[in-house]
């Protein structure tokens, strides 16, 4: 039993050394949704401003990723819309502000990020989710002056699993699209 305690801390050493940490850019990470609208329309909408960080070990081929999402910050294009997003109705921003999303896995296909599991949690309930990357790179950029990491991702999410329930039964799809834009400064 020592022996393995020993060895769990060398590992968690190892990992934290290796690791690099990245501070969320909140001007080029948002996570944008769509949802059917009575099989006749698409409503779109986004959150923005996004706060968190990611943990990136490309050599160990782990990471990290804790992203907070304000409701206040929601945008659909029509502030009625955004207002109503926020009610008890849907997101109940006054019971709960925020939507957080972390991850519990990395997968790789060879050497390139493929998906990454994690918990949503959202209106109070956690359930895992699976974000599927279309891209990921990191690269110096020349505005930061510093490494930066990051992604395109989607998803789709059944919203009635987080009790999201509005006017299901009258038409509206609780299948919902999600696209995540995420990239990260090192820190």
């Amino acid at each position: 039993m020592k022996k393995f305690f020993i060895s769990l801390v060398v590992t968690l050493f190892t990992f934290a050394v290796q690791a690099t940490e990245y501070i969320i850019d909140p001007n080029h990470t948002n996570v944008r949704f769509q949802i059917d609208h009575f099989a006749t329309t698409t409503n779109h909408g986004g959150f923005y401003n996004l706060e968190g960080k990611v943990e990136f070990s490309p050599a160990e081929k782990r990471g990290v990723v804790d992203i907070s999402i304000p409701i206040k910050n929601i945008n659909s294009g029509s502030k009625s819309f955004d207002n109503h997003l926020k009610s008890a109705d849907l997101f109940d921003e006054e019971k709960y502000p925020v939507i957080r999303f972390i991850s519990t896995k990395w997968h790789f296909k060879g050497d390139k990020v493929e998906s990454i599991d994690g918990n949503l949690t959202l209106m109070g309930q956690t359930h895992p989710i699976t974000l599927n990357a279309t891209k990921f790179n990191c690269y110096q950029s020349p505005i930061l002056k510093a490494e930066v990491c990051g992604g395109d991702f989607q998803t789709q999410l059944d919203r009635t699993q987080w009790g999201m329930n509005y006017q299901v039964k009258d038409g509206i799809s609780k299948q919902v699209d999600l696209y995540i834009q995420v990239e990260a400064a090192k820190k």
